[in-house]
């Protein structure tokens, strides 16, 4: 393409030509005018940050069937494909030039062999639609953690939600002028579709090319797969942080509010389904981000910002009982979209939101009527992974820091997953690195709906970000053991676990508890609370805990409450030692030794332990020993 201008010039109204070129960015225009020549679109429409074209964007995909307007004004709703219901890792791969290799637990496959085919899919696929061209931020605008985006794609939907979910781009792009180049590219197709879903299931495709910052999606329209901002920029932010030494994590931001009106920010990273949301939405605290943040270092002390303005939420469960500020915003006016949930008389409705559900409507599959059956059983009445897409602004707890161009300094660290039967419901580390790796490195997490494939399965989740992980993985850890050098206060790191069972399967957290282990940590974070020592970091003591109990959530905590839910089970603690060091062992070939020391470490103090006291030790025998 010689000229690159006069080609877009020729493909494009002079409106939105205009609108385009008053960006000068010409990797940028070279990026749109090849993605024009590829996918040969009817018609380009340009977003800029003006309220006029978010209309546009929203009434179109209403027009084109991508969204079907609810009665509550604002209140949208949009279905995927039966077998397009969440991120599809079997269909998601790295493009790697030859020779580079990311080790065996992460997919990829060669660059050019991966651009043919993919280009192969979105040859001429834009025929007869318009194309949209869309600007977005991650990070607040005009700070040192912002990096521009664009977004190209013939989904309505997937602008309409970036549009609520990331901070508009466009007036941040113009002013960068004829920079950046490093900024982040998305080109996504929803392929054919049957009525106003994709179709081709066989033929997704989910491409992430590391060395020209660029993603690939075609034939999908699940949001995991196609809002290209999301967990697909994490995958490059990760790469980008890894060359420029700062971190790109898997994990909530919020404002822990303890004593004297103090407010502790703390980050968390827990794998999708195992109450990252439902913590950074606690009553009484306030909600900066609930699933991506970005890391600095700056002036010594280690900060980050939410890299989203909204939420996409898995909405099951979400009631008032147990979210009540996330559940009056999708019951009142205001931009909400809901999907794969029921759909009955312009009303949506889900599993667990603690009302009755009708006795039929529309769902994903089409018509359901209650007592409907397949080959697994029970048809439910909404998908376990249906979703909601909401502004965090529209939530009465939002942080007022979640704008700050510098973020809010990290006071604290947490780390959970789904565990019924291993660690305790809170516990701190002995250190940074000890965190990282017994904590951090070393979740272990029951699959959900979240992801494509079977639920129930125990499996290795590093950081909570194995499936987005874009360097080797022992590389990732060394980056966040080495993040702390230079920081003046380094946060404490603590691990918490919301699923542990006693032996007759019965939970022994409560919906609300995990108030408390969030209060305890801000407690110790700021040197309030003493701790008990045990082989595997330090825990909270009964005294401490009965009163949060009573104070904030106005009930008795017993003895007996405490003994079941922090007695140390020796006997899993060990055998999740061996899984974990296994997996390292077998399929990490860059494992830092000091992964290999802490876990040796760890276990040379549980059986100690367990020769002093028994295979399940009550936390009050570390008092008295």
């Amino acid at each position: 393409m010689e000229n690159v201008k006069d080609f877009l010039k020729s493909r494009m109204s002079n409106e939105n030509f205009v609108k385009l070129t008053e960006i000068k960015n010409d990797r940028m225009h070279k990026f749109v005018a090849e993605a024009i020549e590829l996918c040969n679109p009817k018609t380009v429409f340009v977003c800029t940050d003006s309220k006029q074209d978010a209309d546009y964007i929203r009434a179109t995909s209403i027009k084109t069937g991508g969204e079907t307007p609810l009665k509550t004004k604002g209140h949208t709703y949009h279905f995927d494909n039966a077998n397009d219901q969440g991120r599809d890792k079997g269909k998601t791969k790295y493009l790697l030039p030859k020779g580079v290799d990311l080790g065996k637990r992460i997919a990829s496959c060669e660059k050019e062999q991966g651009l043919a085919e993919i280009r192969g899919f979105f040859k001429n696929w834009m025929e007869g639609r318009e194309m949209l061209i869309a600007f977005f931020c991650l990070g607040p605008t005009g700070s040192p953690f912002s990096i521009p985006c664009v977004q190209i794609t013939d989904s309505a939907y997937v602008v309409h939600s970036e549009n609520i979910l990331y901070r508009s781009g466009y007036e941040q792009f113009k002013k960068a002028g004829s920079g950046p180049n490093d900024f982040f590219r998305f080109l996504h197709s929803q392929g054919e579709l049957d009525g106003a879903v994709s179709k081709n299931m066989e033929d997704k495709r989910i491409y992430i090319d590391l060395f020209d910052n660029t993603v690939y999606s075609v034939n999908t329209q699940y949001a995991g797969n196609t809002v290209g901002l999301k967990k697909l920029a994490l995958r490059l932010a990760i790469n980008k942080a890894d060359k420029e030494g700062w971190l790109a994590e898997h994990m909530f931001v919020m404002g822990v509010h303890g004593p004297r009106g103090r407010v502790t920010y703390f980050t968390g990273a827990f794998p999708s389904a195992c109450g990252k949301t439902s913590t950074a939405m606690l009553p009484e605290q306030t909600i900066i981000g609930d699933d991506i943040a970005y890391l600095r270092k700056i002036d010594g002390q280690m900060r980050c910002v939410n890299v989203e303005q909204g939420i996409f939420g898995i909405i099951e469960d979400v009631k008032p009982s147990g979210d009540p500020v996330i559940y009056k915003a999708l019951t009142s006016e205001g931009e909400v979209i809901f999907g794969n949930v029921l759909i009955n008389d312009g009303t949506p409705y889900w599993v667990g939101m603690g009302k009755d559900t009708p006795d039929e409507g529309i769902n994903f599959q089409g018509k359901w009527k209650k007592g409907m059956t397949d080959a697994d059983g029970a048809v439910p009445p909404s998908h376990k992974n249906a979703r909601y897409t909401i502004r965090i602004s529209a939530l009465a707890n939002q942080d007022p820091q979640i704008n700050a161009p510098e973020g809010v300094p990290v006071g604290a660290v947490v780390y959970g997953g789904r565990d019924s039967d291993t660690c305790v419901p809170v516990e701190q580390a002995f250190s940074w690195a000890e965190g990282i790796i017994a904590k951090g490195a070393s979740i272990e997490s029951e699959t959900t709906a979240a992801t494509i494939g079977q639920a129930g399965v125990r499996t290795f989740n590093l950081m909570s970000n194995m499936d987005f992980l874009a360097i080797p993985l022992g590389k990732y850890i060394q980056n966040n053991i080495d993040f702390a050098n230079g920081v003046k206060n380094v946060p404490p790191v603590f691990s918490v676990n919301y699923f542990l069972k006693n032996k007759e399967g019965k939970y022994l957290n409560g919906m609300l508890d995990k108030k408390i282990w969030i209060l305890w940590a801000e407690l110790r974070a700021n040197g309030d609370v003493d701790a008990i020592k045990t082989p595997t970091g330090f825990i909270p003591k009964y005294e401490d805990l009965a009163k949060l109990f009573k104070e904030s959530l106005g009930k008795e905590y017993t003895q007996q409450n405490y003994v079941e839910q922090f007695t140390i089970r020796v006997p899993e603690l060990l055998a999740k030692i061996d899984r974990v060091e296994k997996v390292y062992r077998e399929t990490v070939s860059d494992t830092p030794e000091v992964v290999y020391k802490t876990f040796a470490e760890t276990r040379d103090r549980l059986n100690q332990a367990k020769n002093k006291f028994g295979e399940y030790i009550s936390p009050f025998d570390f008092l008295n020993k």
